[in-house]
């Protein structure tokens, strides 16, 4: 019988309390975030009732429909392509170049997306590498790729990498002797999409395009700066905007209620479809098989994972050439960046210390009433220690940072809490990840030793230093490295937060970018872009041992 099979009574009682007390106190912190910001929402409504009414007009009605509108459009551009490049990839598990496609999917997944957005802005701007020939099509000035085109290009740069890599996954899920039955009844293209690939995708389509189309929902960043406008806003940034420019507390507050309703909305849909909101894209080893395909199929094959191969690759390029171009040797010696630089990494180092400690006593509390019950059906505090972090993604960063944002305001000078909301807000909101990371690794070792500590009474530090830290070094490393890339390239809350006194390189590149400043902007983006993605492969790399 498994340890978490039989429930464990007596002397270990007393030591399993003690970490359920702490999963407690982790569940508080969690649930103190958000609840004050809905408690800050909920408080100005009450004070601005009329005016908050008010505010669900036919402006907000427009603003909603975009946000879905754009989430739509942008999913489905980037679900069945992904279908069918996905496809092209299972069907030649072997060739040249292979892996190193798969790595380039994987790099816009690290990418922040204020980076890709000015990788997107260099490429297909007003002044960028395409300006030219595109301006020779049309016969006339080229006016940058902004408002729904833009976000579009965007949001598909980043999510058509993810969606074919989950769907990767699906086929290399089907058993190879399938596959060598296929090549022995010698199965074209089409009767095998029809008896082999069809089913295993369709079962993985709802949870994928369910992901991408919420994760299209709560786009901030992107709609930002490419969004061209108030015919083309969601409701983030409508939100952002009412806070920090309009400051129109009743405004800000009737479209956070609307937000939160539709991230609810989305979020149940998923859980109803099985979706992983933390939209895991590990490949497996592709197994060695032999797919039979004609040259015709091979020649179509290989044009598709080129074109997607310099669509994902367009815009990273463009980021390297155009921060290569501005003057670096002058921006290294800034002291504002020097200032932003060492702002980031405390804040993302606070956020990714903070995000383990809550995700272990999350796990650990929830591995203990786990044994503690045995066989005996999860109770609501397990279910809440298991799942409660996964719905904090229901309320977005920038959510939170609106609701404490409008709370904190009657408390004294909003912008000097800065370093406390962003330090929570990101940390709270990369525990998903951290949890998928450290969990596997705590129960694996639990399992081994859990009988052995409780009846030697070791507990609390020494067990930590000298049981679990072992099992858990790797997989801990993996989810500070993933807390702080995530942290550094974060623009929700240090946008409504930022100050002169308080920058992030995030910030400072947005404000660059609003002064017009863009060499600057650009070798900001550059030196950013490289910071997370050396986090994010260290993390990956890690990840990968653990495994």
């Amino acid at each position: 019988m498994a340890v978490g099979d039989e429930p464990l009574t007596g002397s270990a009682t007393p030591l399993m309390d003690r970490r359920v007390a702490i999963g407690r106190l982790a569940l508080a912190a969690v649930a103190l975030l958000v609840g004050g910001a809905l408690a800050g929402l909920a408080l100005e409504a009450f004070r601005q009732s009329a005016d908050a009414l008010g505010a669900f007009d036919a402006y907000l009605a427009r603003i909603a429909r975009f946000t879905l509108w754009q989430a739509l459009l942008s999913a489905l551009l980037s679900v069945l392509p992904a279908i069918l490049l996905a496809r092209a990839l299972a069907r030649h598990p072997v060739f040249p170049g292979r892996a190193f496609i798969l790595r380039l999917f994987a790099v816009p997944l690290a990418l922040p997306a204020i980076v890709a957005a000015l990788g997107v802005l260099a490429l297909y701007g007003r002044a960028g590498f395409f300006a030219p020939v595109f301006s020779a099509l049309m016969g006339e000035r080229w006016p940058g790729i902004y408002g729904l085109s833009g976000i579009l290009v965007a949001h598909v740069f980043f999510n058509l990498p993810l969606a074919t890599r989950l769907f990767l996954n699906a086929l290399e899920s089907i058993p190879a002797d399938q596959w060598r039955l296929a090549a022995q009844l010698g199965m074209g293209a089409r009767a095998s999409f029809r008896f082999l690939e069809w089913p295993a995708m369709r079962a993985a389509l709802p949870g994928i395009a369910g992901l991408v189309f919420m994760l299209c929902v709560t786009s901030f960043t992107i709609v930002l700066l490419l969004g061209g406008g108030p015919r083309a806003t969601t409701l983030e940034v409508a939100i952002y905007q009412a806070l920090r420019f309009d400051f129109d507390p009743a405004r800000a507050l009737a479209l956070t209620l609307v937000q939160v309703a539709l991230a609810g909305a989305v979020v149940l849909a998923l859980t109803r479809l099985g979706a992983s909101l933390s939209g895991d894209a590990n490949l497996p080893v592709a197994p060695r098989r032999f797919v039979w395909h004609t040259k015709r199929e091979t020649v179509l094959n290989v044009l598709l994972i080129v074109l997607a191969m310099l669509f994902v690759a367009g815009p990273m390029a463009a980021t390297v050439m155009a921060g290569l171009r501005a003057d670096l040797t002058r921006l290294a010696g800034e002291s504002a960046v020097h200032a932003a630089t060492l702002t980031s990494l405390a804040f993302a180092g606070l956020s990714a210390v903070l995000c383990f400690a809550l995700s272990l006593a999350l796990v650990a509390a929830r591995r203990a009433l786990e044994m503690r019950r045995g066989a005996l059906p999860a109770g609501i505090l397990e279910r809440a220690t298991d799942s409660g972090a996964t719905l904090v993604l229901i309320v977005p960063p920038l959510v939170i940072g609106a609701g404490w944002f409008i709370l904190l305001r009657h408390l004294g000078d909003v912008l000097a809490f800065a370093p406390v909301m962003v330090v929570t807000v990101n940390a709270v909101m990369a525990m998903p990840f951290a949890i998928r990371a450290i969990r596997p690794a705590y129960d694996a070792a639990s399992a081994r030793h859990e009988r052995l500590c409780l009846s030697l009474g070791i507990a609390g530090w020494t067990r930590l230093r000298l049981v679990d830290w072992p099992a858990l070094r790797r997989p801990a490393a993996t989810a500070l490295a993933f807390a702080m890339a995530l942290s550094l390239g974060d623009l929700g809350v240090i946008a409504l937060f930022g100050s002169d006194q308080v920058q992030t390189l995030p910030y400072l590149l947005l404000q660059r970018m609003g002064s017009y400043r863009t060499a600057d902007a650009a070798g900001i983006a550059l030196f950013l872009g490289l910071l997370c993605l050396a986090l994010m492969f260290i993390a990956d790399r890690l990840g990968r041992e653990t495994r």
